[in-house]
């Protein structure tokens, strides 16, 4: 693995074709694209600037300043029919020698993202990253302050990379006159854009994907739970509850 570490960033190559479209005109088109961790959650895409539309990139004459990465010049990014003040970033002089040379375009100031002809949606997929979804018969019960709000013998487990196992559940083996909709949406580019629920008056402890992107299909309907707030019985057996940054 060829990589570089300063301080909490980590920078990687990948050898996937990166495009990224504006006013449906690619500003960018990479197969030489760095993975740049600037958070530990997720990776960035760097792209070359050999391989981005000059005309694309306007300077906005302000800077931006990253402790580890230094200082960054400001673009705004254009497609001749579409404009994204502010979003692009270029580090020229940045302490962390493998990027510069190379262009951050924001995600969401895009319009789309393509990892070779598949679109990627919310921010890139992280190689170090895997996602199984497992039927199984295990008896998953669910509590909220000593109230079952759902029992099954038929889960979907779901093991993400770094977090604690997911029970998916049958909606018809859920208390749903204990749910109430929020207003609440989050997006994962492995699963999709998730609807939550509060529980017995608690605010969103329950989710769901009711249209998962096409590799998390199996758990497309089914509630899951945040563990770390509530009681899960598995065979009968209290789990402990994980201890994670959504506790």
């Amino acid at each position: 693995m060829d990589a570089t570490n300063r301080g909490r960033v980590r920078v990687e190559p990948t050898a996937k074709r990166v495009r990224t479209y504006l006013g449906g005109r690619a500003v960018a088109d990479t197969t030489s694209a760095l993975l740049v961790w600037e958070v530990p959650y997720y990776p960035a895409y760097y792209i070359p600037l050999d391989d981005v539309d000059a005309s694309a990139l306007k300077p906005t004459g302000t800077t931006k300043h990253s402790p580890s990465r230094g200082d960054a010049v400001v673009y705004t990014v254009t497609s001749g029919t579409a404009e994204a003040p502010g979003g692009a970033l270029a580090y020229p002089e940045s302490p962390l020698e493998a990027i510069r040379g190379h262009v951050r375009f924001e995600w969401d100031a895009m319009d789309a993202w393509f990892e070779e002809d598949e679109e990627v949606f919310f921010h890139p997929r992280d190689p170090y990253t895997r996602v199984d979804i497992l039927a199984a018969s295990r008896h998953v019960r669910i509590e909220v302050d000593g109230v079952t709000v759902a029992d099954t013998h038929r889960p979907h487990l779901l093991f993400e990379t770094g977090l604690p196992t997911r029970y998916y559940l049958p909606k018809t083996d859920v208390r749903l006159d204990l749910l109430e909709h929020t207003d609440t949406a989050t997006n994962c580019p492995y699963k999709g854009t998730a609807e939550y629920w509060s529980v017995n008056g608690k605010k969103d402890l329950a989710w769901s994907y009711r249209t998962p992107l096409p590799e998390s299909e199996k758990i497309a309907g089914l509630v899951a739970f945040y563990d770390e707030k509530l009681d899960v019985y598995v065979d009968g057996e209290l789990q402990e509850r994980p201890k994670t940054k959504f506790s």
